[in-house]
């Protein structure tokens, strides 16, 4: 179902480019192919991520199950604190990269969502298929939101550097770490739901900030 709506979705924009192109609207056809490069690049980077979470549900089953929000909170917050360090002293003693944390925010955020959706529903324990299922409808959510704020903003995130993606983490967790403070409850501001795909969407870029690096190295140095 996914690949027939990517390709759906690729045809439509295909047609709009075409369209565009013939009224000489340059700016337009630019954007849009970013865009979707830029939905390319987050199934890519999800991929990753989510070849890590399954192979490791196989392993330790959903013992996860058990954490409750201010648990996976707390966890995510350390792993971005430890980026933000590592960015600071420009070394690290420990061998896991940032990359990798980088990972596990997105794999933690995804469990926070999760447990936030499944209240008392779910069991503690889950096959990975399942677990697969769940993982998927979360992804799929927060690429949409990607997809909607891409319109808006214009990939402006481009332009800004992966530390900033660290920081604005941060802040997200702490407005998180608040909500959680005043029981869940907020009077104008988004819940905790929209706060953890923000922290996956900005995960996500930096992921892609890095493999762009990564290629643009190995470009130099061929």
């Amino acid at each position: 179902m996914k690949s027939k709506n990517n390709i759906h979705d690729l045809l439509t924009k295909f047609d709009i480019l075409i369209s565009q192109k013939r009224k000489g609207n340059l700016y337009l056809w630019e954007k849009i192919v970013i865009v979707q490069d830029t939905l390319q690049q987050f199934d890519q980077a999800i991929d990753k991520c989510k070849h890590i979470f399954i192979q490791k549900t196989k392993d330790y089953g959903t013992a996860w199950r058990i954490l409750r929000s201010r648990s996976l909170t707390d966890q995510l917050y350390i792993k971005a604190k430890r980026i933000r360090n590592i960015e600071e002293l420009e070394h690290q003693k420990i061998n896991d990269s940032v990359e990798t944390e980088y990972v596990g925010i997105i794999n933690y955020a995804i469990m926070a969502l999760i447990q936030l959706e499944a209240a008392e529903g779910l069991p503690l324990e889950m096959d990975p298929g399942q677990v697969e299922e769940l993982y998927d409808k979360e992804v799929n959510i927060t690429r949409q939101l990607l997809d909607q704020k891409n319109h808006d903003y214009g990939e402006a995130w481009r332009d800004m550097r992966i530390s900033s993606y660290t920081d604005l983490i941060l802040m997200k967790l702490l407005r998180v770490k608040q909500i959680e403070d005043n029981q869940g409850k907020t009077l104008i501001s988004e819940g905790m739901d929209a706060n953890y795909r923000d922290i996956i969407n900005y995960a996500i870029f930096a992921l892609i900030k890095i493999e762009e690096n990564r290629l643009q190295l190995k470009s130099e140095e061929a």
